[in-house]
């Protein structure tokens, strides 16, 4: 089934040192964290575009008129757009209502999940297609990965416990409560914990991990850099 009218938007943050993959850092330092957070941005954008789910539009956070943005946006061919203040809440509601005033459905990811695949993406788009009001794909460590909807309900992002274990629970029980029908695709996990880093290299992820260079740690020594 071809996928009707859907567009997909990544979220992203600017590869600002010392704010992205902070939880990281204490482990493999500033430099390598960011270099590590421009290639998974980079990385997705290139699964993004090879789903065929198009437009895809880079939201991005806390200005599209970063450099790597402007980069990406000659690399990628793609639209920027500049999140709004506030919650990971509110920032998502904001980008879904704007896409779905222009789109029957819209699919929105993050950058942190290099297992998310082309065929993700296209498998939640056509889940959306077939009537569905949304889609999920949740991650291993409690949240989720991507968010598909037809339509829109500010309960879906509000109070949301954004960045703890129960944020695909929370939004489980929002779900039932809207009557919503919808659907689950397979767990994905992504690089959020020191022990993620490993499994860049166990999955065959090297070229992620090599954005690190000689400052990657096995996550299992005490050392810190």
């Amino acid at each position: 089934m071809k996928p009707f009218d859907c567009r997909l938007i990544v979220f992203a943050k600017a590869p600002i040192p010392g704010q992205v993959k902070t939880r990281l850092i204490p482990f493999i330092g500033e430099e390598a964290a960011t270099a590590l957070h421009q290639k998974l941005v980079s990385h997705c954008l290139s699964v993004a575009l090879k789903a065929s789910v198009t437009p895809v539009e880079l939201w991005c956070s806390p200005s599209s008129r970063h450099p790597f943005f402007i980069h990406s946006r000659k690399e990628f061919r793609l639209d920027l757009h500049t999140q709004p203040r506030g919650d990971l809440g509110r920032r998502m509601a904001f980008a879904f209502k704007k896409t779905l005033k222009k789109a029957s459905s819209a699919l929105l990811i993050g950058t942190d999940s290099p297992s998310l695949t082309s065929d993700d993406i296209k498998k939640a788009a056509e889940t959306l297609a077939r009537g569905v009001d949304a889609v999920i794909i949740p991650v291993e460590d409690g949240g989720y990965v991507l968010l598909g909807l037809r339509r829109l309900a500010p309960d879906l992002f509000s109070g949301i416990p954004w960045g703890t274990n129960t944020v695909m629970e929370e939004t489980r029980l929002r779900l039932r409560r809207l009557k919503w029908r919808w659907r689950e695709l397979p767990q994905r996990w992504d690089v959020d914990r020191p022990e993620d880093l490993e499994r860049l290299r166990m999955d065959g992820y090297l070229h992620l991990k090599n954005a690190m260079g000689d400052k990657y740690a096995d996550p299992g020594r005490s050392s810190k850099p």
